[in-house]
């Protein structure tokens, strides 16, 4: 697989990557190696960062769109997002609360399609 795909199995910055990792390619044994026994670099970025969007956000509690709305674009490190998480800026309140909203109306969906089977005897879909 292509090094930008395996990073973000692995839930890294392809950028901050060794050169000999975003030049070749990534077999699926080495990637579950990878995995399986991280390497010094790869533990130290799962670490310290610098964490791509996906990861910051997850960190956050907020989404990745959030993020854009608060004017986060580029990758941060451990350091900043605890930061973040300490100073917990307007924006960082305001899209938690909305994450919390969307979180709740996805259960509320789940449920009423839930119930909604059991009362008809089909299938969800």
């Amino acid at each position: 697989m292509k090094p930008a795909t395996a990073a973000k199995k692995l839930g890294v910055y392809l950028e901050a990557t060794p050169a000999e990792f975003r030049e070749g390619m990534v077999s699926r044994a080495e990637l579950n190696a990878l995995q399986s026994e991280p390497p010094q670099w790869l533990a130290e970025l799962r670490r310290n960062g610098p964490h791509p969007r996906p990861v910051v956000a997850a960190k956050l509690g907020v989404s990745i769109a959030g993020l854009a709305r608060g004017g986060v674009s580029e990758p941060l490190t451990t350091e900043q997002i605890d930061e973040l998480r300490k100073d917990l800026p307007e924006w960082l309140r305001q899209e938690r609360a909305t994450q919390a909203e969307v979180r709740k109306e996805a259960a509320r969906i789940r449920e009423r399609n839930a119930s909604r089977s059991e009362r008809t005897g089909r299938p969800r879909s």
